[in-house]
């Protein structure tokens, strides 16, 4: 009886790969050796959440720590650094910003005085800069208190699309590789070598709804170059992370992407206008993601105005 205790304990154990680490109410959980990641809510960013919203985290090496994305606000950078705390003292060397999307760099400045290295893609400075502004005026307002203390930090190394670096935390490689226009302009992956793990940042929603900020053609080649990739583990922007053979989530994104695209397609080759595309396109999606009605129509739009001129 002891022994099949023990065995169920173990299947469950690495059915969710380990358990939580609390601080203050915020959970991390290890996903494989030296990895952990916080899940954030399928929710708009809110005070009460703190901007939480993103999934963020961390890997320490022999010599010190990378951060991967930085939270949705300042309180949630700093909840971050105290989860790193807990599990090591060693110095946070770098922070990663896989692309300028506030729920993922709000929380820059609270690794600060740790005086890291701030990593993006080439063309994250010039995403932020044209955004900056706009992000403090609206998330100020949408976070309150939480929003007290950011700041915009420039990237000093920069991943070139044409050049993936890699950084060494110590006996512990990270590959990291710049994309193509696809969620963004300037989408970052993260690689780990030693356990095969997989941040994609937003280049995979899993349950929630994916927000196009880029290219539709861009993002469906990304995603199959992606989804073959060798790996372990993979870490969604959004969503749950999970074991590679589970391949669902890069089918569900492909399938929502895909469907976009041609449904639009057929609409714009019999003349048809984005009013129509935006009423009638992927609608039977809508039980299959959260948070569908905030983004879908958002989706449209934005593909609708990139294939009418293929």
């Amino acid at each position: 009886m002891h022994l099949l205790i023990s065995f169920i304990t173990l299947v469950v154990s690495s059915f969710a790969f380990a358990s939580n680490v609390q601080t203050e109410g915020y959970s991390v959980q290890r996903v494989a050796d030296g990895i952990y990641y916080h899940q954030g809510s399928h929710e708009e960013a809110t005070p009460e959440n703190l901007g939480a919203i993103a999934n963020v985290g961390f890997i320490i090496g022999e010599d010190c720590v990378a951060v991967i994305d930085s939270g949705g606000s300042f309180r949630e950078g700093k909840l971050l650094h105290q989860a790193i705390r807990q599990q090591t003292s060693l110095p946070i060397c770098y922070v990663i910003n896989t692309h300028v999307h506030p729920d993922h760099i709000l929380g820059n400045a609270a690794f600060k005085a740790d005086h890291p290295k701030f990593v993006g893609h080439e063309k994250l400075p010039a995403a932020l800069a044209s955004r900056q502004q706009h992000f403090a005026k609206q998330f100020s307002q949408i976070l309150g208190d939480a929003y007290q203390g950011v700041e915009f930090i420039d990237a000093d190394t920069l991943i070139s699309i044409d050049s993936p670096q890699t950084i060494d935390l110590g006996s512990r490689e990270l590959l990291l590789t710049a994309y193509t226009t696809a969620h963004t302009d300037h989408d970052l992956t993260v690689y780990d070598v030693n356990t095969s793990t997989l941040w994609t940042g937003d280049l995979l929603f899993v349950e929630r709804i994916p927000a196009l900020d880029g290219s539709i053609n861009g993002w469906i080649n990304a995603i199959d170059t992606l989804a073959n990739l060798d790996t372990e583990v993979v870490i969604p922007g959004h969503g749950p992370a999970f074991k590679s053979e589970d391949s669902t989530g890069w089918k569900n994104l492909l399938r929502y992407l895909s469907t976009v695209r041609e449904e639009i397609r057929l609409i714009i080759n019999d003349m048809g206008t984005i009013e129509e595309a935006t009423a009638s396109v992927a609608t039977q999606e809508a039980e299959k993601w959260k948070l569908f009605e905030d983004y879908h129509r958002r989706n449209i739009t934005a593909a609708f105005v990139e294939l009418e001129w293929e």
